[in-house]
């Protein structure tokens, strides 16, 4: 790995650890109104983004067109609102394991559906980087007790998962990390407000308490304005495809992070799976030297012309 994946690969990395600390901030949300909490939380991010969306974000924003626009409330609605929702209406009649088993699976899907998408054959090493993470994933959490509105709501999180990366790539080069991350944060906001109206009335927003500000706090400012920024970093460095793969450090940051809220334990399981998603990581990321020679090159990377036509 040269300079420039290593440094995308290391952002990824972080921006997964962060997200995995974000449901075990969750669990401290458990009675506070869900779109008011999401409306606070992407309101503050976006607040603290704009200082930092970088030189000419006007020009840049004039200049996309509507299906970008488009794209962009897509992207919010799809793969932070909307995957938030799926997860909080899943965990209401599975366990918390099933969705997120769901979520581990989506370096599988996007192994596959971004090559096709690109107008190639999925590389070799990344699927079965994507398939020891996918195991992994599943070894650390498990499976739980379930039905079937669980499972449909589980595949809507897969599909949230999978849209966060494979919807960004289109406006990543002409927006960039920072300023993407403020605009998406900025319509989540707006959706979030119009889906607690309807949905809670007007209970949609109150005061946090002292831990649930805590844990809102956390989630704008460490995990949507540091983690949002080092992921779309990362996945300009080394690609969709690749930086997919340190999702399954979400269920492991997520494992090793419960146990200091006492909502959960690291266990053999865990460590087992852990080991499992980093050996997948390392396979199908370039680090590991034998298959090294056999991770997508540059011009196999995902070309924001051809998904743009989508």
């Amino acid at each position: 790995m040269n300079a420039t994946t290593t440094r995308g690969a290391l952002l990824a990395a972080l921006a997964c650890v962060l997200v995995g600390g974000s449901f075990t901030a969750n669990s401290l949300l458990g009675d506070y109104p869900y779109a008011g909490g999401q409306f606070l939380r992407y309101a503050l991010a976006f607040l603290l983004l704009v200082p930092f969306a970088g030189p000419g974000a006007r020009d840049r924003l004039r200049s996309l067109g509507a299906g970008r626009w488009l794209r962009l409330a897509l992207l919010a609605a799809v793969g932070m609102v909307g995957f938030n929702l799926a997860v909080l209406a899943a965990e209401r009649t599975a366990e918390p394991a099933v969705p997120g088993v769901f979520v581990g699976c989506a370096p599988m899907v996007v192994a596959v559906l971004v090559p096709l998408l690109d107008g190639r054959r999925p590389q070799r090493v990344v699927l079965y980087g994507a398939l020891f993470v996918a195991v992994g994933a599943f070894t650390v959490q498990g499976w739980g007790r379930t039905d079937g509105a669980g499972i449909a709501f589980s595949v809507c999180a897969l599909v949230g998962e999978v849209g966060f990366a494979v919807l960004a790539v289109p406006v990543l080069r002409p927006l960039g990390p920072r300023l993407l991350s403020t605009v998406v944060c900025g319509v989540a906001a707006a959706e979030s407000a119009l889906a607690g109206v309807l949905i809670d009335g007007s209970g949609w927003l109150r005061r946090p308490d002292a831990v649930e500000a805590g844990a809102l706090l956390w989630q704008a400012v460490a995990v949507t304005v540091v983690g949002f920024v080092c992921w779309y970093m990362g996945m300009q460095r080394i690609g969709a495809e690749r930086a997919t793969l340190f999702s399954g450090l979400i269920p492991v940051a997520a494992a090793c992070t419960a146990p200091l809220v006492g909502t959960g334990s690291y266990g053999a399981a865990q460590a087992v799976g852990s080991a499992l998603v980093c050996a997948g990581v390392a396979v199908g990321s370039g680090a590991s030297p034998r298959f090294r020679g056999r991770v997508p090159t540059r011009r196999q990377r995902v070309s924001e012309r051809s998904l743009e036509k989508l």
